[in-house]
């Protein structure tokens, strides 16, 4: 008799776990935030590229991160039992309707909007770069959330938009919601290699989405567009990992180099593209959702000093921090210890609020408005 019954038992853990595992797997092919994998002549681009090895993409060095499966289930326990200080104890300040007054049309404005989210205004252009703009950077909404904000993001007063240039296409820099609301503002979309094929799902034509790879460029009307190497990777499903490329942007305009990293450990490629495009007037450089598990693929704060002296920038701004809460650090610490090793370094380092709208070639008086939560 017991025999049976935990041969039943058995079957029927068996049927659950094969339902579950079927269902999971039906809505990642099914629904559109996941979006889709290249294939036919983007493919076939894509294996001709350098940066491609055996059936994905590769970093220019070795790339690994230290998760074997003690320090995995170390990682889930902090995750869920120590929690304190990784979210903002209540919403964020906004300057969305503060703007810097007083400077030439010539010089370009930057718009933060938390994360890793810009937008840029250079040479009479509005580029959106990783507009991850809306509530979850994640397939499903309970994953994540986006920390409050004083006042939301509201995609309905974004203008016109040029061009959106894409660094990868994880989650919390290529958001399904916000590209759906702002597809038919935008001219066109820039991408590394094999990103164009989730837009083309989500209804973008393929006239209007140019990828590049590695030092490719282009233009967009006077500013010069280089997708430079990042160390990272990609995937947003199962069984898609690294089969799209990633990368970071050098942006060259009329008056002023800019350089926007997107995700990415550390590495020579910073020393590398100062050389070919520097000095940058200004660099947007990642800072948040580090570890030293996985610093690989995300630098620590003080990397990410280091880079900025690598690529010889005037002057640098912490990004990819104060939206998510990625990882186990304090929602505060990347500023704090960038701030530290900056002053070390000798780094000009600004911290606008997020929405205020400013020069990045002329300094504005920093505030820690952090510090006031």
């Amino acid at each position: 008799m017991l025999k049976k019954i935990l041969i039943r038992l058995t079957i029927g853990l068996v049927s659950i776990v094969l339902i579950l595992t079927l269902s999971i797997m039906s809505f990642i092919k099914t629904a559109p935030q996941f979006g889709a994998v290249p294939a036919g002549p983007r493919l076939e681009k894509i294996s001709k590229s350098v940066n491609y090895g055996d059936s994905h993409f590769i970093n220019q060095i070795t790339t690994e991160m230290d998760m074997n499966f003690p320090k995995m289930m170390g990682v889930m326990y902090e995750w869920i039992f120590n929690s304190d200080g990784r979210v903002p104890p209540k919403p964020l300040p906004v300057k969305f309707n503060e703007r810097v007054v007083g400077y030439p049309d010539s010089l370009a404005k930057i718009t933060w909007y938390g994360h890793s989210a810009i937008l840029l205004e250079i040479d009479g252009k509005n580029i959106l770069i990783d507009p991850m703009l809306g509530s979850a950077a994640s397939p499903v909404s309970f994953m994540t959330k986006r920390f409050d904000y004083e006042m939301p993001i509201d995609l309905n007063v974004i203008a016109e938009v040029d061009a959106i240039v894409l660094s990868h296409d994880h989650y919390d820099h290529l958001d399904y919601s916000s590209i759906m609301k702002l597809k038919d503002k935008v001219d066109h979309f820039y991408t590394p290699l094999g990103v164009g094929a989730h837009l083309e799902r989500w209804g973008v034509e393929p006239g209007r989405i140019t990828e590049l790879d590695g030092w490719e460029a282009v233009q967009i009307g006077e500013t010069k567009l280089v997708a430079a190497p990042a160390r990272h990777f990609s995937g947003r499903g199962l069984t898609d990992r690294n089969k799209t490329q990633w990368a970071s942007w050098v942006i060259l305009g009329e008056h002023e180099k800019i350089y926007f990293s997107g995700d990415s450990g550390y590495g020579p490629h910073f020393e590398e593209i100062g050389r070919q495009y520097g000095p940058f007037d200004f660099a947007m450089m990642e800072c948040g959702q580090y570890n030293e598990r996985w610093e690989a693929i995300h630098m620590l704060p003080e990397q990410t000093i280091q880079a900025s002296l690598d690529l010889t920038c005037k002057a640098m701004m912490p990004i990819h921090w104060s939206a998510f809460n990625l990882s186990l650090h304090n929602w505060t610490e990347p500023v704090e210890r960038a701030l530290k090793a900056a002053k070390i370094h000798n780094v000009p380092m600004i911290t606008p609020q997020i929405g205020y709208r400013f020069c990045p070639g002329i300094l504005q008086e920093n505030t820690a408005w952090w510090r006031e939560i």
